[in-house]
């Protein structure tokens, strides 16, 4: 069967080896998941598998973008969805792995990303800055309750995106969410979790680690490289704190903290995300034999 397989959850449970036991095992390769690691360089903040740790087996989407280049979702999910296919002709499995929620739903769902106008989104970004994100939401909430019933009122940068596409293309913007239904490919989704004080200390010692490892110094290289005026790549857990460090004081304790208190929220929202997926089949990353685990539910 080479029927593809998308290895998700939060950050730090362990999916990225998991994969790759997979791929070696079922005769797999992974494709990146991970929307930071399309980037080239952010390699230490964004716990990138060194070339020893994959093992042999080709990871795909990674290092394809220079940090001043936007990530682009739709742009993501036709590379995604052109390797799944061409590696699926060769009788290979893709293993999609990986804990940004929307970059997953975007290979497997049929979810559609209507162009933008630079214009509207300027105007909108000015009202919502001029507003609030407050305002903003109740206008998305009369014009698409359904939308806004599942975007948060904080999340100026959705709103602003949701109104956006409501006013160019006429229809509200929950009719470009997907629809519930099996996933493309007849995917298997496996979630890899572990109990919340484990991960909240393993997030603690990969931070730290990360911090030791060089991850100033790599956010100063890149720094040079134009991370700042990078929209998406200055946002990343870990060198937005960072950034911020190089910038002001230069206490990196205090960096790395702030990145350890930012990346257990990003846990908390990515558990939140995925656990509205019925299809997940849940595993707990600290069994010793989750490998094997998976596999008996693979052959079903």
């Amino acid at each position: 069967m080479n029927r593809p397989i998308a290895v998700v959850g939060p950050t730090a449970t362990g999916k990225s080896d998991l994969a790759v036991t997979l791929a070696i095992e079922l005769g797999g390769e992974v494709v990146n998941a991970d929307a930071m690691q399309l980037y080239r360089g952010m390699d230490i903040g964004t716990a990138k598998m060194t070339v020893a740790e994959r093992r042999g087996i080709p990871h795909h989407l990674l290092d394809v973008l220079d940090v001043t280049e936007a990530a682009s979702v739709a742009a993501y999910q036709r590379d995604a969805r052109a390797v799944i296919e061409r590696l699926r002709t060769e009788g290979k499995v893709p293993i999609l792995v990986g804990g940004s929620g929307l970059y997953v739903q975007a290979v497997l769902d049929d979810l559609r990303f209507p162009g933008t106008d630079p214009a509207v989104r300027t105007r909108l970004e000015a009202e919502a800055a001029e507003a609030g994100a407050a305002v903003m939401h109740e206008r998305l909430a009369r014009l698409d309750p359904a939308a806004a019933s599942v975007i948060l009122p904080s999340n100026t940068r959705r709103i602003v995106r949701a109104l956006e596409v409501i006013e160019l293309t006429g229809e509200p913007f929950s009719a470009n969410m997907p629809k519930p239904g099996p996933p493309r490919y007849e995917t298997v989704l496996i979630g890899i979790d572990r109990e919340p004080e484990e991960l909240d200390k393993r997030v603690d010692l990969r931070v730290e680690r990360m911090f030791a490892a060089g991850l100033v110094d790599e956010v100063r290289a890149l720094a040079e490289r134009g991370l700042r005026e990078g929209k998406t790549a200055s946002r990343a857990l870990g060198y937005q704190q960072v950034l911020a460090e190089l910038d002001g004081a230069g206490d990196f304790a205090a960096a790395a903290a702030a990145t350890k208190q930012a990346t257990r929220r990003f846990v908390r929202r990515q558990r939140s995300w995925f656990r509205r997926d019925a299809r997940i089949v849940w595993f707990n990353g600290n069994d010793h034999d989750v490998a094997a685990r998976v596999r008996s539910v693979l052959c079903q």
